[in-house]
C-alpha cells in the first residue's frame, strides 16, 4: 500500500494536513473535511463574514452535508438564516425545487432540492451561496439554477477554498486555493 502524502494549509490563522485523493486517473485533490472540526469552521466563518461585510443579502444558502457546518456557524456570526439544499425528497418538502449537478468525489450525478418551507426565506430575497470547497462549480450551478427557479438574486458566493485553476474563481469570496495535484 502507498504511503498517504498531505498538503499543508493554513486556512483563518489554522494549520491543517489535507490527505491526497485520487478522484479520477492521473488526479489527486487535497480534501478538506470540515465535518466535527469545529476549531477550523469557527475560524472561517469568522472570515468568510469579514469578506460578506461590505455585501447587503437577507439568507445564506449551501447543499448538504458537508458545508452545513459552515452555513450554520456563518448564519450565526452573521445573524443571516441559512437554508440546506438537500440531496433527496421526503414527503414533507411539498412542492420542492430541485437541479442536478455532478460531485468531483463520487463522480455520480446529485440532485439538490429546496424545501417548500424554505422558498420564503429566498424568493425575492438576496442571497450568498456558501460551499466548504469549490472544485468543479457543478454544486454552485445547481444552486444557482435553484435560485433562479426559486425567483432569489445571488448578490455573492463564497467558500472556504477555491481549487483548479485560480481564474476561474475570482468572483468567488474564499479563505485559500487548493491545487490539482497529478497522481503518481
Amino acid at each position: 500500500m502507498p504511503e498517504q502524502e498531505f498538503y499543508d494549509i493554513e486556512i483563518a490563522g489554522i494549520a491543517r494536513r489535507l490527505r491526497l485523493f485520487e478522484v479520477a486517473p492521473g488526479l489527486r485533490i487535497a480534501i478538506l473535511n470540515i465535518l466535527g472540526d469545529t476549531e477550523l469552521v469557527q475560524a472561517a466563518a469568522l472570515g468568510l463574514a469579514r469578506q460578506l461585510s461590505e455585501v447587503s443579502y437577507d439568507s445564506l444558502v449551501t447543499a448538504e452535508a458537508k458545508s452545513i457546518p459552515l452555513a450554520y456557524a456563518l448564519s450565526v456570526v452573521t445573524q443571516k438564516p441559512y437554508v440546506v439544499l438537500r440531496k433527496s425528497y421526503k414527503p414533507y418538502m411539498g412542492a420542492a425545487l430541485q437541479a442536478e449537478t455532478l460531485s468531483i468525489t463520487t463522480g455520480k450525478p446529485q440532485t439538490l432540492i429546496l424545501d417548500e418551507k424554505d422558498r420564503e426565506l429566498v424568493q425575492g430575497k438576496k442571497v450568498v451561496l456558501v460551499d466548504d470547497v469549490i472544485s468543479t462549480g457543478s454544486t454552485l450551478e445547481g444552486m444557482r439554477d435553484i435560485m433562479q427557479k426559486a425567483g432569489a438574486e445571488i448578490v455573492a458566493q463564497a467558500a472556504i477554498l477555491t481549487e483548479g485553476e485560480k481564474a476561474k474563481w475570482a468572483n468567488i469570496l474564499s479563505l485559500g486555493h487548493l491545487p490539482l495535484f497529478p497522481a503518481g
